[in-house]
């Protein structure tokens, strides 16, 4: 289990935390084996920009995931399944987690959470998809702030 961050914000991670949300969220779902996950910390324009163009919304959104190689990809030659990117704004982060009244580690952590089940293929566009979805990341945030 790889994952790979890149912060273009100034403000600190803990990468330990974020590999253990992964690590929480894979075994979750018994994904085994080598995988790698990208994870991109950055500002609304950025994020914004790539809701756009890849969404065609025109506003920042919190979290954005693609997918790399999904299921029924022939497996790589290195043995190592890249299961895509994932870009958080972080001033969102920061946002959210006034409104709802937590610390911006744990906004951060709900974020990797659902950006994570959306690259292992979860959506909530239609309402049961949104049900089954809801619940695996509210199991992962018990398991994580063990509730």
């Amino acid at each position: 289990m790889t994952l790979l961050i890149r912060n273009f914000t100034k403000n600190k991670l803990n990468p330990r935390r974020l590999a253990k949300v992964e690590e929480i969220v894979l075994s979750s779902e018994k994904i085994k084996g080598e995988t790698e996950i990208s994870l991109v910390f950055t500002g609304n324009k950025r994020i914004r920009t790539l809701n756009q163009r890849y969404r065609g919304i025109d506003r920042a959104t919190d979290v954005l995931s693609f997918e790399g190689e999904g299921k029924g990809f022939i497996e790589p030659e290195d043995g190592v399944r890249h299961l895509g990117e994932i870009f958080i704004s972080y001033p969102k982060a920061v946002s959210q987690a006034r409104e709802k009244g937590h610390t911006v580690a744990k906004e951060i952590d709900i974020l990797l959470i659902h950006g994570l089940f959306h690259l292992l293929g979860y959506d909530h566009i239609r309402d049961e998809d949104y049900e089954v979805m809801h619940r695996k990341e509210e199991s992962v945030i018990k398991k994580l702030y063990k509730r």
